[in-house]
């Protein structure tokens, strides 16, 4: 299998779930949301995988999380990383949340998939072993998420 074309593909899955979450949380009008991934930080660098240094390079940063939500009040921050998976799975999801973790506490995970959106602080993720809430309505109304669930996987069965 050729290393680019794995890389590209998950890069675009990554890009189908974080433009998903930017676009949820702003139609909310709740969160200011800001971009930090490395990505967005590093443009340049996320395109040369192959070249040891940045490999090397890459894979310590890599996992830095995705976006801060502000609250429109600015009186608090979400730290979140955001992930695509066909299918969650605890194991892996509890991996993603103790590394997400480790690299900023308190953080959260937001996972989308086919069957929905998904969406915790990684602390609550890791001491469900894995589990992972459905993004509830606090966060996003129903009416939006479904909307863009079904934005998701429309395009998702395209490809």
């Amino acid at each position: 299998m050729d290393k680019n074309i794995d890389f590209s593909r998950n890069l675009i899955k990554g890009k189908i779930a974080e433009t998903v979450f930017e676009r949820m949380f702003a139609e909310s009008g709740e969160f200011t949301i800001l971009r930090s991934g490395y990505e967005y930080t590093y443009p340049e660098l996320a395109q040369y995988p192959q070249l040891k240094f940045v490999e090397k390079y890459l894979e310590k940063i890599r996992h830095n999380p995705d976006f801060i939500l502000i609250s429109k009040d600015r009186k608090r921050a979400f730290i979140v990383e955001v992930k695509y998976r066909t299918s969650p799975d605890s194991e892996e999801i509890l991996v993603i949340a103790q590394r997400t973790k480790n690299l900023q506490d308190p953080s959260f995970l937001f996972i989308a998939s086919p069957d929905g959106f998904f969406f915790d602080p990684c602390n609550r993720i890791i001491i469900n072993n894995g589990k992972v809430s459905r993004l509830s309505e606090r966060w996003i109304n129903k009416e939006i998420r479904d909307k863009y669930l079904k934005l998701m996987n429309e395009f998702k069965s395209k490809n």
